[in-house]
Parts: structure tokens; C-alpha cells; sequence
């Protein structure tokens, strides 16, 4: 069996140049979540963020840009409907911010809701983009 010839202070400067790539200065999108922030009230139910600005996302989180968004989002199922019903917002959306989106409902059996900021906080390591 041959060994590698690559020495371990060499494995240890690729890496270290691997994550410094990773690491970029760049990072400037706002975070959206549709997960619950805050367990305690009962009203409150996970979303799913469906489209932001018409465009449709798959991400988790969605990464938005800052400005005024149309955000749409799918609410949990309620009452004999198996799929959760649409609802789209305007969400002024903050530089480097990390929101938690909710769905607010009178019962759980209720298909009718209305969506909220659940919780908002700075996203760590974010440059905000530079005016022009």
C-alpha cells in the first residue's frame, strides 16, 4: 500500500485557505424563516415562505435582499383542508436582518390566519450592501 506524500502542514494550509474562501466579506442578504421563534403562545403555527417578489423559493432560509418585499407564504392546514392556504405580505425588509415569519390562528382547527414577525435579529457576520 502507497502512502500520500502530502505532509500534514500542507493539508493544514489547504484547509485553512479553504475556509478563508468560504469566508467571504460579501455576505449582505436579509434571512427569512417560517419557523416559531417563541414557543409559548398557542396561536401561533410554522409557515412555509412559498415566493418573494413573485419569484418562487425553495430555500431555507429564503435569502431576500434589503427593501419592501411581496412575500407569500403557505400556512399550516386547517379544519378538512389537507394543504395550508396562501397568504402574500409586504415586509419591509431591514439590512443583515434574520426574520421569523408566523402564522397567527384562533384555533387549530381554524383554516384562516394572518401572518407576523414573529422575532427579528441582526444575522452575525453580515455586511451591509454599501449605497451607491
Amino acid at each position: 500500500m502507497r502512502h500520500s506524500s502530502i505532509s500534514l502542514p500542507t493539508v493544514a494550509v489547504l484547509a485553512a485557505c479553504a475556509l478563508a474562501a468560504c469566508a467571504s466579506t460579501d455576505y449582505h442578504f436579509s434571512q427569512l424563516y417560517g419557523n416559531r421563534y417563541f414557543r409559548a403562545p398557542i396561536d401561533t403555527y410554522p409557515v412555509s415562505i412559498v415566493r418573494v417578489d413573485g419569484k418562487d423559493n425553495t430555500f431555507k432560509p429564503a435569502l431576500v435582499d434589503p427593501g419592501l418585499r411581496q412575500v407569500t407564504v403557505q400556512g399550516p392546514p386547517g379544519g378538512a383542508r389537507g394543504v395550508g392556504q396562501e397568504r402574500t405580505l409586504a415586509l419591509e425588509v431591514a439590512p443583515c436582518t434574520r426574520y421569523y415569519l408566523v402564522a397567527v390562528k384562533q384555533n387549530k382547527l381554524d383554516s384562516d390566519f394572518t401572518v407576523r414577525v414573529d422575532y427579528q435579529e441582526p444575522v452575525s457576520g453580515c455586511t451591509p450592501p454599501r449605497s451607491s
